[in-house]
Order: C-alpha cells, then structure tokens, then sequence
C-alpha cells in the first residue's frame, strides 16, 4: 500500500466549525459595539409618603400633610437634575411617584402629579388610620420587573421603610444598581439600617435643599371667637354629618377598621374630624373638650347607626 494512502488524513468539518466560530465571534464583537453605543437608562422612585413625612417635619416641623403644602412638582425637577448630575452619561426613563389614596382615587394634587411628563402615578391605599398600604410591593414589582428586562441600569430609590429591601435585593439580582436618596432627618434616623446596608450608594438632602419646596399652612383664624359657643347638639350634629361624608367617599370597609378602636379615634382622623368641623362651624373648637367629645360622639353615632 502506498505511503501516502496511510497518511492520517484531516478531520471531516474541521474548516467548517472553525468558519462557524469565526461568524460567531464576528457577531458577539457586532453585538458588543452596539452595547457600548446604547446609553445607559436609569429612573426615579419616589415614596411620596416618605418624602412628605420627612421634608414636613425637618422644615415645617410636622409630618401632618394638612399643616402644610409640598411642591410636588418643583421637588420632582430637583430629583430630575440631581441624577443627570449623577448619572451623566444616562438617559431618564420615568420617574415613578408612589402614593396612598381612598381606594385608589386620584387625589387632585396626585392628578396633577401624574400630569407631569415623565411621571407616573401608582397608587396604593390608604387605611382607616391614613396608612399606605400596598406601595412597598408596588415599587418592588416596577424596580424588579424593569431591572429584569434591562430596562434600567440604575435605580434612584427615594425612601426609608426596611420594607424595600426585597426590592432592592430583587433589582440587584438582575444587574442593576441601586441608589439610595433620603431626606435628612430632624432627629435621629428616617431610614431603616436593613436598607442602608443593602443599597449600592447613599446620598441625603438637607435643609436648605428642601426648604424651598415645603411652605407651612398658615393657621386659621375665625372671625366669631367672642360670639358664644355652639351647643352640644350642633356639634354633634356636625360630627355626624362629617361622618356621612367620609362614609360616601372611603367605604364601609374603612369603617370596619374603625369599629373596633371605639370609642377611640386615630390620631390622624380625629384630627381631620376637628379641621372639618372647625370649617362648618367658623369657629375653633381647641379647648373646648366638652365640645370635642359631642363631635367624636356624633361622628361614631353616625358610622354605627350605618353598620
């Protein structure tokens, strides 16, 4: 047999896999090209009830939302500039502003939140006792979903509860960074260590960047103070009436939450039972604690009649 018949021959496909592999890396460094031409995207995640809470009482001393107005708007455009700042060579995606309201209804000052451009709105509820529910999952479920999708790079997270941090741990886990925004607290802390420690970097605003976006209510002051006071009987007819009207707009469900706490009153409702009926009555009740208690006796006599 001849010699060159025994000649190891060459492999069958070896100069096809290695043309496969040439097409293939050729694509990845297409690929890789575009990626780096992409800008990066990052967004804003504002808890609203944070942000009120926290810029109220480091400028206005409250954390009492009727005590004091917040301009929304103004403050969202500071949020906008400070990430440019920050993520300089990224593009906005949104900015997503959390609040809680009455079965999820827009407020009006929520309405013309989400008017903004650029902005959108998720509401949670609010329970009996003015306390959001449902916006912690509502922010883990867009920063988790978008990060899944790559659809940002970075995440501005304005907020404190230690609640977001399966958030945070959630968006991480798909590559993006997370970017923890506070407001600086009148004392002690406003944000949970848990979420301090999770979070990829920190920044805090203080005073002075606050204070131009938070004004005090001015109090109010009635013109028939040295007129006598109104008997018991008009006052309780005042609370119940007030009751009618919170029943109708808040449901039998956030009465339910109520009942059990009677004859007691959350702080925040007993309070906003007090403004209201100061405003049918043109006068102030502050010091009349016989008064006080013909309302919250009107007003519970209302919601019990109704369930």
């Amino acid at each position: 047999m001849d010699d060159a018949e025994n000649a190891p021959q060459p492999i069958a496909g070896a100069t096809g896999i290695a043309a496969r592999l040439e097409r293939t890396n050729a694509l990845l460094e297409r690929m890789l090209a575009e990626v780096a031409k992409t800008p990066s995207t990052h967004a804003i995640f504002v808890d609203a009830g944070y942000v009120y809470a926290s810029a109220g009482l480091l400028v206005a001393g409250t954390e009492d939302r009727r005590s004091f107005d917040l301009d929304a708007e103004g403050l969202i455009d500071a949020f906008i500039d400070t990430a440019r700042t920050i993520f300089a060579d990224s593009r906005l995606l949104r900015v997503y502003w959390y609040d809680g309201a009455r079965r999820r209804i827009h407020t009006p000052e929520q309405q013309a939140v989400a008017e903004l451009p650029d902005v959108k709105v998720r509401l949670g509820n609010l329970n009996a006792n003015n306390q959001q529910k449902g916006v912690d999952s509502l922010i883990r479920s867009d920063l988790e979903s978008l990060a899944r999708h790559r659809a940002i790079s970075d995440a501005a997270l304005v907020g404190g509860d230690e609640d977001l941090v399966p958030a945070v741990e959630a968006a991480q886990g798909y590559g993006a960074r997370v970017h923890l925004w506070g407001i600086e607290a009148a004392e002690g802390r406003n944000q949970a260590e848990p979420l301090l420690w999770e979070v990829d970097s920190q920044r805090s605003f203080d005073l002075d960047f606050c204070r131009p976006y938070v004004t005090r209510r001015p109090v109010t002051t009635y013109e028939n103070e040295g007129a006598p006071p109104p008997s018991r009987d008009e006052v309780r007819f005042v609370g119940a009436r007030i009751a009618a009207t919170w029943l109708g707009e808040r449901g039998r469900e956030a009465m339910a939450d109520l009942l059990p706490g009677h004859p007691y009153l959350p702080g925040g409702i007993d309070q906003e039972l007090l403004v209201e009926a100061e405003q049918h009555l043109q006068r102030s009740l502050r010091g009349h604690a016989v008064l006080r208690r013909a309302l919250r006796d009107g007003f519970w006599q209302h919601l019990q009649s109704q369930y």
